[in-house]
Order: structure tokens, then C-alpha cells, then sequence
């Protein structure tokens, strides 16, 4: 049975579908980091969970168009990226957060997030505005004129989130995008993802359940590079019981889910 995960019914949308993705394939070395999935992302917030090695960072680097599919069919924004006009005609419109990224420590906050918006090709008549917005949505706004190099951890994961947000993307892709944040900065976190996934289609990597059931209406669960469930946050709350382990029902769903996979199952005369 293929596995989606639809838009919402009464989100705005620009495209039907954002994320169209057929028996996708991904290998690193002589791994299959992601092993023949199938997507259907539209406007909203879709969170993507799994255990470490699940293949959840190369799905989002694969949709960053930063890795190449082995295998199978992807569209992003109804491009299939057949040509570098088109590679680059969509990058334009996306942001991506990896789990670490790079910045010149010497730029101030304000020249690193006009920086990454000069990589995207944002209008120059809208880049000081856009940098500001971003900058001001993260609540950074009494740091724009420090250097990228003073400051502290929280801060450089909420300056990545500004660089990945300047350009109003339609798809926007974050890797573990609350690590360093304290628990009010992932509250503002949070709202700022609803707020952008009312037009966007915004996927969250996370290992944290609860960023899930706070702000994404979509769950994908992977394992071993496979889809183990993918459907409504509430569907995945539905899957568990109380003599699963966890201290939710997210958490709870999340553990019956991975338990049932065959992966997880003994081997038959063990």
C-alpha cells in the first residue's frame, strides 16, 4: 500500500502537491540509505521521525537536491529536475536547514542571512527587507550586527533558520532544527513553523516526539531506510496502548509502530 501523507483540506496551496516522490532510492556507498519510498507532501507541517541510521538526513538531503536518487521518480514543485534550469529555478524556492552547516565566522548575523539570500537569487530591490523579516523571526533582531563567531549555540541554530527562511521557500526542509534551542525558544519555535506551513510545505527532522505532536499535522516514520507509517498525527497517537512504552500517546504510537516493523521482529527459530 503506497504511503501518504495528503495536505491539508483547506490549506492554501500553490501546488497540488509539493512533494511527489515513487519507489525513491538512495544510496551511500554500498548502503540503501533509502530504500524504495513513496511521498506525498502538500502545504503544511509533516514531521519525520525514526531511530539514528533510519535514513531520515539523507531523505531530507536528497530533497535539499543535495544527494541524487539511485532509483526511482522525484518532483519537486511538479519539476522532475531533468535539467540544471530547472535544478536551479527550484532552489530558488527552497530552504534547507542541515543537522550543521557552515558560516564564515568573521560575517556579522546580518551579512550571513544577506549572504544566503544573494545564493538564492532573492530580488536586490527585496533582499534588506527579507533579511530583516528573517532575522526579526527568529528573534534575533538585538543581535543582526554581531558576528557570526560570538555567538552561542541556540543562536547559530535560530541564525540556519534564518538563512533557510529568507526566501519564502515553498518547500522549506529542516534537520533536527530545534538542537541548542532552550524550551521557550522551541515554543517560538514551533508557532513560526504552523505560521510558515499555512502556505509552505515545511518537513521537520527531529528526534524529538514532541516537536512532532506540537506543530506538524503529518508524520513520516521511517526505519532502515523504509516507511514504516505515514498519515496524520492523530493516526500515529491511535497506534499505540498502554502497554506500549512512552510517556504520550505520540510516544507511545511511535514504539508500536517500530516494534511492528519486520526489521524489528526476531529472526523465525531464534
Amino acid at each position: 500500500m503506497p504511503t501518504t501523507v495528503s495536505p491539508s483540506e483547506t490549506a492554501p496551496t500553490r501546488y497540488a502537491h509539493h512533494i511527489q516522490a515513487q519507489a525513491l532510492t538512495v544510496r551511500r556507498g554500498r548502503r540503501t540509505a533509502v530504500d524504495g519510498i513513496d511521498l506525498n507532501l502538500g502545504t503544511g507541517v509533516h514531521g519525520v521521525l525514526g531511530p539514528n541510521g533510519a535514513g531520515k538526513t539523507t531523505l531530507i538531503r536528497t530533497l535539499a537536491t543535495v544527494l541524487t536518487p539511485h532509483s526511482g521518480d522525484l518532483e519537486l514543485l511538479g519539476s522532475a529536475l531533468r535539467s540544471r534550469g530547472e535544478l536551479r529555478a527550484l532552489r530558488r524556492q527552497l530552504g534547507y536547514l542541515p543537522q550543521t552547516f557552515g558560516h564564515y565566522p568573521r560575517f556579522t548575523l546580518r551579512e550571513f542571512v544577506a549572504y544566503m539570500a544573494w545564493l538564492k537569487e532573492v530580488p536586490r530591490h527585496r533582499m534588506a527587507d527579507a533579511v530583516q523579516h528573517a532575522i526579526d523571526r527568529v528573534d534575533l533582531t538585538d543581535r543582526a550586527e554581531d558576528r557570526m563567531g560570538s555567538l552561542s549555540g541556540g543562536m547559530l541554530r535560530r541564525a540556519g533558520i534564518a538563512q533557510a527562511i529568507v526566501n519564502d521557500p515553498a518547500i522549506l526542509l529542516l534537520d533536527e532544527p530545534t538542537v541548542g534551542l532552550d524550551p521557550a525558544q522551541r515554543m517560538e519555535f514551533r508557532t513560526l513553523l504552523r505560521d510558515i506551513g499555512e502556505q509552505s510545505c515545511v518537513l521537520v527532522s527531529t528526534h524529538l516526539v514532541e516537536d512532532v505532536g506540537a506543530a506538524c499535522a503529518g508524520v513520516v516514520l521511517m526505519d532502515e531506510g523504509r516507511t514504516v507509517f505515514a498519515g496524520p498525527l492523530d493516526h500515529l497517537r491511535a497506534a499505540g496502548s498502554d502497554t506500549d512504552q512512552g510517556d504520550s500517546a505520540i510516544e507511545r504510537g511511535y514504539t508500536a509502530l517500530l516494534r511492528r516493523h519486520p526489521a524489528n521482529q526476531p529472526e523465525a527459530g531464534r
